[in-house]
């Protein structure tokens, strides 16, 4: 008889990440992972090179360099700081410290599928709250706490619909949920931003003891390969978190990058002008062909196509050409494929093959 694990594990559907490959395709165009547009600054590149003859040292355990380099960079208290291998790790020990069998958690109903992940995996009843309009409904949201609950997990801006909440609607959400209930941001699409009244979530986490925002290298910093995210807690969940994580969880090559990256002059200005640009773009280019595209904060957009069918023909035809988007029927919008701004080559790509595809679904339906 083999060991067994507690049956709702066994219940979790893995998370699929965004392919790289296509099988005979002389060129890859991959926009299924919202990976940054001109990948990883030179002076992150440069840095992690220097590691090469250092991979036998154990890396800082505290990440302190690093804290101190974020705290600097966003103006946050570097011992409310706490460093992980991506954000995702930081979601997962949130859910297991703060969770657990008998409780619940609570999430928006298209919102990332590490939550519900994360919360299974910990114990937790994952609970989710319709959305209005692909956007994160915060009356619905507080319509679904329970006594059970722990534990809300929000993404602003959201993947993968690219919704964003306003700053007055976050406050509600805080102001409305019961104190011991831990509320989770993430704001891993925070520097694509472009709306002068966007907080990232650091205001309510400073006002409070029970709010958290978590934020990654992961986007526009191109650090993907390396995995490193951070949180900013209040001090009561920072020595928790600090309880639970690993000891050397960063590793010494994401430090070394991620503080180069924060430091590379001008990048996050280029990278944030380059997608407001060509999100635009590429979602006028796109309407015009009379595919609806729902209006996205982030580094991607999300294209409807109205029926599953059609959406799984476009991103046929798309692979065809070798260029990879992300189907989002896992996150219940079959209808739809999740578009990453890549560079003006590849957008422009995605809206001609797009375009090809619309009149040759037109012809067919002419006969």
């Amino acid at each position: 008889m083999s060991p067994k694990p507690r049956p709702e594990i066994l219940s979790i559907q893995p998370y699929v990440g965004g392919e790289s490959t296509l099988q005979g395709a002389n060129r890859v165009y991959k926009l299924s992972s919202n990976e940054g547009a001109f990948g990883p600054p030179p002076t992150a590149q440069a840095a992690y090179q220097r590691l090469g003859s250092e991979l036998h040292r154990y890396p800082d355990g505290d990440a302190r360099e690093l804290r101190e380099a974020i705290g600097a960079r966003f103006g946050l208290d570097p011992a409310r700081i706490v460093c992980g291998a991506g954000s995702d790790e930081l979601i997962s020990l949130l859910c297991h410290a703060y969770g657990g069998p008998g409780t619940e958690l609570v999430m928006s109903a298209h919102g990332f599928l590490m939550y519900a992940i994360s919360g299974a995996a910990a114990g937790c009843r994952v609970v989710k709250a319709p959305e209005r309009n692909l956007t994160a409904d915060v009356d619905a949201i507080l319509a679904a706490v329970s006594p059970a609950t722990r534990l809300v997990f929000l993404a602003n801006p959201n993947n993968p619909t690219g919704s964003l909440l306003p700053q007055s609607e976050l406050e509600r959400l805080r102001r409305g949920l019961p104190d011991e209930v831990l509320l989770v941001i993430d704001a891993a699409y925070a520097e694509y931003v472009d709306r002068a009244d966007y907080d990232p979530g650091s205001a309510l986490v400073a006002a409070g003891e029970n709010t958290v925002m978590t934020r990654t290298f992961s986007k526009i910093f191109g650090l993907a390969a390396l995995r490193l995210g951070w949180a900013f807690a209040p001090a009561a969940i920072v020595d928790v978190l600090h309880r639970v994580r690993g000891p050397f969880n960063a590793n010494a090559a994401a430090q070394a990058a991620g503080i180069a990256a924060l430091a590379e002059p001008g990048w996050v200005e280029k990278c944030r002008a380059h997608n407001s640009e060509w999100r635009a773009r590429l979602s006028g280019m796109l309407a015009d062909l009379g595919i609806k595209v729902w209006p996205s904060e982030a580094n991607f957009i999300l294209a409807d196509f109205g029926t599953p069918a059609k959406a799984q023909s476009a991103d046929q035809f798309l692979r065809a050409r070798g260029i990879i988007v992300r189907r989002v029927a896992a996150y219940g919008l079959a209808q739809c494929l999740r578009i990453t701004i890549g560079t003006a080559e590849e957008c422009t790509l995605v809206a001609e093959s797009l375009a090809h595809f619309v009149r040759m679904e037109k012809e067919k339906a002419d006969g």
